[in-house]
This record gives C-alpha cells, sequence and structure tokens, in this order.
C-alpha cells in the first residue's frame, strides 16, 4: 500500500528551519544545515510543512517502500485497499488513523482508540 509523505528537494532547501515546527509528527529535522525527512514511519503526509517553505523545497511524494502493516489493511466492498485500526479494525473511511509504535512493533490506531493507549 503506497503512502504519501514529504520530499525534500536539497538543491533547493536552503536550512533556515521554518518548516521543522509546523510538523508536529517530529518527522522532519535538520541535519548538516538541512532539512531531512528523519521518519518516514511518522510523516502523514498532511503537507502542513510545505506551506511554511520560504523556497519551495517541499513536496508529497507517493512512495510504496514506507512501513507497512499487512494485519493492518483490509479492503471495502469495491475491492480498493483501506488500513483498519488494530484495536477496534474500524477503517480509515470511518475514522481517522495515527501510526503508532511500542516495543519496536508499528500498528494503525484510530483516534477513538488512541486515548485509551495514552491513558491507559
Amino acid at each position: 500500500m503506497a503512502r504519501t509523505v514529504i520530499k525534500i528537494d536539497e538543491e533547493l532547501c536552503n536550512g533556515c528551519g521554518e518548516c521543522i515546527s509546523p510538523c508536529v509528527e517530529g518527522a522532519l529535522a535538520l541535519v548538516d544545515g538541512k532539512a531531512k525527512v528523519i521518519s518516514a514511519e511518522l510523516c502523514d503526509g498532511a503537507g502542513v510543512c510545505i506551506g511554511a517553505c520560504p523556497v519551495g523545497a517541499l513536496s508529497l511524494q507517493r512512495r510504496s517502500d514506507a512501513v507497512e502493516i499487512p494485519e493492518d489493511i483490509g479492503r471495502d466492498p469495491a475491492g480498493q485497499e483501506l488500513l483498519r485500526c488494530h484495536l477496534c479494525r474500524h477503517s480509515e473511511a470511518e475514522h481517522y488513523l495515527l501510526q503508532v509504535r511500542k516495543n519496536g512493533e508499528s500498528h494503525w490506531v484510530c483516534t477513538r482508540c488512541l486515548p485509551g493507549l495514552i491513558h491507559g
């Protein structure tokens, strides 16, 4: 299953860091004076950081090499792939899903189940 993630054109990036704080997922960082995607797993592909870049170095890219979680992938009635919450099995068509990691394992969790993970 392909995902959309941020792509940074290193030739255009001037290292200003304006894109870092809008990335609430923590997928971006300044490394050696340039913005870098330090975790494609954390990137939600929303593109909030794109508008913050004054030189247009950021864009969205469809990638199939991002981490996949096969047990969290299902199909809708039309046969299209859908991500499903690891806990309640609701699909991305029903609730927003976020990728979470714990003890080295990645899973997709919906926004209804996430508070239970956070607060126990």
